[in-house]
């Protein structure tokens, strides 16, 4: 049977690519795709997610949900790497959607409306709309399966800020929220998804352009690779994103370690840091699986053969 998912993602490309994949896996169920802001402003990421579903076409339409803006608002965004609107300014055509639900109704809504404890939220952007759908429905950590996070970092740098990972430094508040709630979590962090670096080859790789799949990987990617390379100058891209979605579809190529995680609101230098307590005598109790170690060829491989697996069930 597959498995009922909720993708909560501020598309960006990396976004992007992990919803090709997602749509069109026949062990998933996506079950609705929500918008946050985080790479781009809420009411672009809400128009991203409508324009990614409508150039796939997938045979389920998952239910939308609208992005809004946390309390404190974006401190930053992603256009350094995706683009003023997030895809690479490739200016899709897009028959907008008006009307949308919020993303943590949404949330809520299916989470409701599904067999207890059978639905996971792959969160790939800030957790925005996931405290506010907790904060919404307390019961709803004691409903959700799990909840998959990319973010954070257990002893690497961070992304934005030498202590702070992108998705975590846009909502601290809301990251430490779900970090200290009562679900079941898992936390794909820097420390791995760094390790995955695509390269040019990625092109020689990728379905062609007669297919849905490959035509709008064809043109959102290049410019990742060009902002990858004024930015970093790096002859590659990272796919955060992506990772974590295989550590969903993809378990086995996983390692996990229990820790006690939480997130700094408040410092000077450190604001959004994750901080785990990793003393040989801890004080804090666990509270989530943390992701310490992959086997990164085998996830590389799974994602070429599953983006080119999704080209051939989209068609």
């Amino acid at each position: 049977m597959a498995r009922k998912v909720i993708l909560d993602v501020d598309p960006g490309i990396d976004d992007a690519m992990a919803l090709c994949m997602a749509l069109f896996d026949p062990t998933l169920e996506v079950i609705a795709v929500t918008a946050a802001g985080g790479n781009c402003s809420p009411a672009q990421a809400t128009l991203n997610v409508q324009t990614i579903i409508e150039q796939l076409d997938p045979p389920r339409l998952p239910r939308i949900g609208a992005a809004s803006t946390p309390e404190a608002g974006l401190p930053v965004d992603g256009r350094h790497l995706h683009g003023a609107d997030g895809l690479g300014e490739t200016n899709f055509p897009v028959a907008e959607r008006q009307h949308l639900h919020p993303s943590e109704k949404v949330i809520c809504d299916q989470i409701r409306d599904a067999p207890e404890g059978s639905v996971t939220i792959v969160a790939l952007g800030p957790l925005t709309n996931v405290a506010r759908a907790f904060a919404r429905d307390p019961d709803l950590h004691s409903l959700v399966g799990e909840v998959v996070m990319m973010g954070g970092t257990v002893a690497g740098p961070g992304n934005i800020t030498p202590a702070a990972e992108f998705n975590v430094y846009c909502d601290p508040p809301s990251a430490q929220a779900v970090f200290r709630s009562r679900s079941t979590k898992s936390l794909v962090p820097l420390d791995v998804t760094n390790r995955i670096v695509l390269s040019y080859d990625l092109f020689n790789q990728l379905p062609e352009e007669s297919t849905k799949v490959g035509r709008f990987l064809r043109t959102i990617l290049p410019p990742a690779f060009r902002g990858y390379r004024q930015q970093f100058g790096l002859e590659g891209i990272h796919v955060h994103d992506t990772v974590a979605l295989m550590s969903v579809v993809h378990p086995e190529l996983f390692t996990t370690e229990e820790m006690a995680g939480d997130v700094e609101t408040s410092g000077e230098l450190t604001i959004g840091a994750t901080v785990f307590d990793r003393r040989r005598v801890p004080a804090w109790r666990h509270n989530m699986e943390v992701v310490v170690d992959m086997q990164t060829d085998a996830v590389v491989d799974s994602i070429i053969r599953g983006i080119n697996n999704a080209a051939s069930r989209a068609g």
